[in-house]
């Protein structure tokens, strides 16, 4: 990674600090048909577009992270992706940090055209941090790396997701013997090195894949970066299957939670008191033991 620009706090930092105060929750953003239609919204861009905005006029400054999924924006054309730059500016003038769940992979000058749209200064669908997907190989993700270094964002790769045709990719063993998993968190930490109190490159870890760490071989704790760990509340994932997963590494753990609180819209008060309760659910079940 290049070296980051000084006087810019890493984004790492701001997150640890955004988990300590606010507490370990990232509240997802999916402004999907059947939830739409429940809030009483319509499936079209003006519909994402007050979706996002409600969760963000509820939930801003009051919890760590929101995750906007880019695809549900994407499916309305050129209206959907000005309605995430609506939320992601939103967001930012709430002091709320966000994670464009974009997951975007490739090589050479397209990576570096994905980097330039999610983490370089000046573009409107930049967040805090974006998605990423390693499977062109770590190194190609470096366009990503060095943007997120210079401009103090983050990304979070993709390691150990919960659908069950992630392991045949992410369980594959290599010539070096180690597993495709255990060789991203590795890399993942070579970015990491020295920083404090947390990295700027994460991992995405599903909250329900049991033991998949240990069997991979693959060091989470090592990381010394962010862990996004989507499927907690809906999804099933309590305090049981988070110590399962995360052992020691559960500290860096930021659990992301979409149905188990927007199932409580459309009024604010119901999304409030739903994070509330997420947040008191996630830090007890990731409190050190």
């Amino acid at each position: 990674m290049s070296p980051r620009v000084p006087g810019r706090v890493p984004f790492g930092a701001r997150l640890a600090a955004a988990m300590d105060d606010l507490g370990p929750l990232c509240v997802g953003i999916d402004p999907h048909g059947p939830l739409l239609a429940d809030w009483g919204l319509p499936d079209d861009a003006t519909g994402v577009r007050e979706f996002g905005l409600r969760v963000v006029d509820a939930l801003g400054g009051r919890v760590a992270a929101f995750k906007p999924q880019a695809a549900f924006f994407e499916r309305h054309g050129s209206r959907g992706l000005a309605a995430l730059e609506e939320v992601l500016a939103a967001a930012q003038a709430a002091g709320t940090l966000t994670i464009v769940d974009a997951k975007r992979g490739d090589i050479g000058s397209t990576m570096a055209g994905y980097a330039d749209a999610f983490l370089a200064d000046g573009s409107p669908l930049a967040g805090d941090a974006v998605t990423l997907s390693p499977y062109l190989g770590f190194g190609a993700l470096s366009p990503a790396l060095d943007t997120a270094a210079a401009t103090g964002r983050g990304v979070f790769v993709l390691c150990l997701t919960s659908n069950p045709e992630g392991a045949a990719v992410q369980h594959a063993v290599g010539a070096d013997g180690r597993s495709t998993a255990a060789s991203v968190a590795a890399q993942a930490a070579a970015c990491n090195e020295g920083a404090a109190p947390l990295g700027s490159v994460g991992l995405v870890v599903g909250a329900t894949v049991g033991g998949a760490a240990r069997s991979t071989g693959t060091d989470l704790e090592a990381v010394n970066g962010p862990l996004l760990a989507p499927g907690v509340g809906a999804q099933g994932a309590g305090e049981q299957e988070l110590t399962d997963v995360f052992g020691a590494a559960r500290r860096n753990v930021l659990a992301s939670s979409s149905r188990g609180v927007l199932a409580a819209g459309p009024e604010a008060v119901g999304l409030l008191r739903a994070a509330e309760r997420s947040v008191a659910e996630v830090r007890s079940a990731l409190r050190p033991r």
